[in-house]
């Protein structure tokens, strides 16, 4: 599993009803997309930065998505270039389910 990390300084603050606005807007088109098991939408408590925290099946299905296109639609959305980090989740704990999952478990 891979966990991929994307951000963005934002021009100027947000507040947290905004941000939340914002992200509900943009859930959506998050929903069915092919390795992805959870998305985390997030903000800074200074409300200067955002980005989510999202789980993938892979890397190759994470880098699918960001994409160009994708890139775009932040810079448009948010008015800032974002930036994506790929770190490596050989394991996750659910509490929520009450397990923990090893890499290839969840697909």
């Amino acid at each position: 599993m891979i966990i991929a990390i994307t951000r963005f300084q934002l021009p100027k603050p947000i507040t947290l009803p905004e941000a939340r606005r914002i992200f509900l807007s943009t859930a959506p088109t998050y929903q069915g997309v092919p390795g992805l098991f959870r998305k985390h939408y997030f903000l800074t408590p200074e409300g200067d930065a955002a980005g989510g925290v999202y789980l993938w099946n892979s890397r190759a299905e994470a880098e699918a998505l960001y994409t160009a296109q994708w890139r775009a639609f932040v810079r448009e959305k948010y008015g800032t270039e974002p930036s994506v980090t790929y770190l490596d989740s050989p394991v996750v704990v659910d509490n929520l389910a009450r397990q923990v999952f090893a890499d290839g478990q969840l697909s």
